[in-house]
């Protein structure tokens, strides 16, 4: 911990160092020239010295700095030629014209970038809000339990992404959501509102968690027809279902190629929960899938935590993949939030803060006293039981 930390403050104090730098560069410009053109014959000269300060300042200051960055610029080679008797001559005349026009400039692209600024500030606030609009944050009680989740993009300034996650609380328990959209944009983000739609209505009316996936896929078919017809390999959603029942110890899961989600112990020890047999994502259009729905025992105290590939295929510099069970393996954490973000400053430490793709977690604890047994059971929807 200490060191992530020490890390992290390496991190943060070399971003503001460098901001610090910047904001010092057109003074530095400005008093370079004048040593220079001090300490140097009349037939050098600084001026690239003093029209590249109002360019520097124009993208990172305000106006009125921009501007006052110009001004000191004409006025610093106003008192050089005045103190070598060469303001009357032609050339110093240019020279002046050169950084004037220069000085106009800066002022023009500083306008430019703080209107691209604003455009951009309001196209991040109204993503953000359709995001959260199509993925509000559950509450952190839901039906007994202790539920915290979290999406990370993976560029800081984005929010717009095809993962999801979703928590119902339904006649048959809780009910649970995280999958991840093949693709990003807008059509992603159509895609995640219609199978938050479908899980929200199928969690409510279906009795079990095979009915709930069916009618993710049916879903999906109706959004492929409504679009003319998707490509397989474009149209398919990774996904991992879970049901708590209310009143059991349990934990039931299907998995659509998804991630295993992973249990951790309140002793510190840790599962990760394997599909007893593969399943194909959602979406595929390639006929019915019997559903597979895998029983494991949720004691008190123990965490439940599923994910996106984005955590679980964060790289390092040297191409490692992130391990979640590895990284949470005999660690203890007080509550489902404090888990979350502790995953995700540890993946940020993994790969640097260079993530690739966006990143969903849920992550739900049931207080409720319970005697873990371990053992697994499979129920498999048109199959005989494995």
């Amino acid at each position: 911990m200490w060191k992530r930390e020490k890390r992290r403050g390496r991190h943060a104090g070399g971003g503001a160092r460098t901001r610090s730098f910047v904001r010092k560069l057109p003074a530095l410009m400005i008093l370079g020239g004048l040593v220079f053109d001090s300490f140097t014959p009349q037939t050098f000269t600084a001026i690239p010295l003093f029209v590249a300060a109002p360019l520097i300042a124009a993208p990172f200051f305000s106006l009125a700095s921009t501007v006052r960055t110009g001004i000191a610029s004409m006025l610093a080679v106003i008192a050089l030629r005045l103190y070598s008797s060469t303001l009357p001559q032609v050339v110093p005349l240019i020279e002046l014209l050169t950084l004037a026009t220069v000085s106009v400039l800066a002022v023009v692209i500083n306008g430019v970038v703080r209107r691209g600024n604003e455009q951009l500030a309001s196209a991040r606030f109204i993503a953000e809000t359709a995001m959260r609009a199509v993925l509000p944050q559950p509450s952190d009680r839901i039906g007994g339990l202790q539920v915290a989740a979290r999406y990370e993009a993976a560029q800081a300034d984005e929010f717009v992404g095809g993962d999801l996650f979703a928590v119902a609380d339904s006649p048959q328990g809780v009910r649970l959501v995280v999958g991840d959209v093949r693709g990003k944009g807008l059509e992603a983000v159509e895609t995640v509102a219609v199978v938050i739609g479908a899980f929200r209505e199928a969690a409510e009316q279906e009795s079990s968690l095979e009915g709930v996936a069916g009618r993710l896929e049916r879903a999906l078919a109706r959004e492929e027809a409504r679009r003319g017809g998707l490509d397989v390999l474009e149209g398919f959603i990774t996904a991992v279902l879970a049901e708590i029942p209310s009143g059991l110890s349990r934990v039931r899961i299907v998995n659509r190629g998804h991630p295993e989600p992973i249990l951790l112990h309140p002793d510190g020890a840790l599962e990760v929960l394997k599909p007893s047999v593969p399943a194909l994502p959602l979406g595929m259009g390639l006929g019915e899938w019997p559903e597979r729905t895998d029983e494991w025992d949720l004691p008190a105290g123990t965490t439940l935590l599923l994910y996106t590939d984005g955590l679980s295929e964060a790289r390092n510099a040297e191409g490692v993949f992130y391990d979640p069970a590895a990284r949470l393996r005999g660690r203890i954490f007080p509550g489902p939030e404090e888990l979350l973000s502790a995953l995700t400053d540890d993946v940020r430490l993994h790969t640097g803060g260079e993530t690739t793709d966006d990143m969903a977690l849920l992550a739900v604890v049931r207080p409720a006293a319970g005697q873990p047994d371990r053992r697994r059971t499979v129920r498999i929807v048109g199959a005989e039981t494995a």
